[in-house]
């Protein structure tokens, strides 16, 4: 039986991972190759959304600013929490819904998985709290593939930092940034049937090869009979 979270027409991919995983650059890659030499008819999509969280929506992009500036006032890492509970809310409902209602496939940079890994293994935050958040802010939306971009967190902050002027999360300590790569390990292995780790250790092009193979072969399962 082919694994399938909501009953839309349209499906959802989630691109997730740690800072300095090339997730941005990996996600503008796919979206790329999906609209060259009409491949996106071939999957039979009409349509294609590339949108972000947290700041998907115009609204959203206010809720960024705040979570990802830093402040003088250090921000309680309930706060956070509720802040990234609020962006998804309504992105969900303003364009995620629609979207895949549409019938649309969308790629989508971080979801519900980056809560629990960044403010559930990375500030400690209680695990039933953030499920149970993440369900209201979902509505039970749920994603259908899952790329995790994987890599060494030490390296990945090197990356980071070589961007330039890092944000208030790439600057929280080494630990933070390890439990979050436990974090989305676990993750991973408590739903092996939606989640595709991908080597972000090796070179651009072939991270995005392992990732037009893994959306390749879930597109095609989606599209024979359970």
């Amino acid at each position: 039986m082919q694994y399938s979270s909501h009953s839309y027409p349209g499906k959802l991919i989630v691109f997730e991972g740690g800072e300095g995983c090339g997730k941005t650059t990996q996600l503008q890659l796919t979206q790329t190759w999906l609209r060259e030499n009409d491949r996106l008819h071939q999957f039979h999509y009409d349509r294609l959304l590339v949108t972000r969280e947290p700041g998907g929506t115009d609204l959203c992009g206010q809720i960024r600013q705040v979570l990802l500036e830093n402040h003088d006032e250090p921000m309680d890492p309930r706060t956070e929490l509720l802040l990234y509970a609020a962006d998804r809310t309504q992105h969900v409902e303003q364009c995620l819904k629609p979207a895949l209602q549409r019938g649309d496939l969308v790629l989508c940079d971080r979801y519900t998985d980056s809560t629990v890994a960044y403010q559930g293994y990375g500030r400690g935050l209680d695990h039933g709290l953030i499920d149970q958040l993440n369900q209201i802010a979902t509505d039970g939306l749920q994603p259908d593939l899952t790329i995790w971009l994987d890599l060494d967190v030490e390296v990945g902050l090197a990356r980071a930092q070589n961007r330039g002027k890092r944000d208030r999360i790439e600057q929280s300590d080494l630990a933070f940034h390890q439990a979050v790569r436990q974090g989305f390990q676990a993750l991973a292995e408590s739903a092996p049937e939606r989640f595709q780790r991908i080597d972000a250790s090796e070179a651009i092009a072939t991270v995005q090869q392992q990732i037009q193979t893994a959306i390749v072969t879930t597109l095609n399962q989606w599209q024979t009979p359970a």
